[in-house]
C-alpha cells in the first residue's frame, strides 16, 4: 500500500490507493480549515487531472464556516489571487490541459471573478467518518479533508455523476504576501 509520503512525493497515486491513505488519516474540524490555503493535485488518472494547474488554480480560502472560496486563481502577474464563481465553470467538460486554457482563465477573468462567498463548511460522514467538508453552494460537489500535519490536509473531491474522487492536497498559507482580489 502507498503511504501519504509516497504520494506527496509521486503527486501521483490510484484512486484506490488515495482513499485507502485518506482513511488512515485523522479527519478534522471545520475550524481546523479556517485559513489560506495553497493546493496541488494529486494524479490519478481523474478526468479533471491537471486542469487546475493549467488554469493557474491556486487553492481555497476559509474565512469562517459560512464564508468560503472555493477556487482562487492566480492573477496573470502571479501577485495577487482572485475567487471565481464555481458555477459559471463547467466541472463535467473536458479541457485541454495546456496553457490555452490558463490564456482562457485570465481572458475571462471579469466574467468569472466574484467576490462572494461561494461555499462553505461543514461536518459531514464521508467513508463512515465525519470531517470537515467544503460544500459548494451551487454545484453538486463536496470537498472532504483529512489532516496529513498541523499544515496539510489531503482533499477528496466528490462530483455528483462521477465515479472517481478528484484527490489534491492543500498547504497551509496564511503567511505569504499575496494580496487578495475580492
Amino acid at each position: 500500500m502507498k503511504s501519504i509520503e509516497d504520494i506527496l512525493k509521486d503527486r501521483k497515486a490510484t484512486a484506490q490507493e488515495a482513499l485507502e491513505v485518506f482513511d488512515l488519516l485523522e479527519m478534522v474540524p471545520v475550524d481546523f480549515m479556517i485559513g489560506r490555503w495553497k493546493g496541488f493535485e494529486i494524479d490519478s488518472n481523474h478526468q479533471m487531472d491537471g486542469l487546475l494547474a493549467a488554469t493557474g488554480w491556486y487553492g481555497k480560502l476559509f474565512l469562517n464556516p459560512e464564508e468560503v472560496h472555493p477556487l482562487l486563481f492566480y492573477t496573470k502577474n502571479l501577485t495577487e489571487l482572485y475567487s471565481v464563481n464555481p458555477r459559471i465553470v463547467p466541472m463535467h467538460m473536458r479541457f485541454p490541459k495546456t496553457g490555452v486554457v490558463g490564456i482562457l482563465m485570465r481572458l475571462a477573468k471579469p466574467f468569472l471573478q466574484t467576490k462572494k462567498s461561494t461555499a462553505r463548511l461543514r461536518m459531514i460522514a464521508y467513508r463512515n467518518r465525519a470531517t470537515a467538508t467544503m460544500c459548494y453552494d451551487e454545484k453538486a460537489i463536496m470537498d472532504h479533508f483529512a489532516k496529513i500535519d498541523d499544515n496539510r490536509v489531503m482533499g477528496i473531491m466528490d462530483l455528483k455523476g462521477v465515479a472517481k474522487p478528484y484527490i489534491f492536497i492543500l498547504e497551509r498559507d496564511d503567511d505569504s504576501d499575496l494580496k487578495q482580489n475580492f
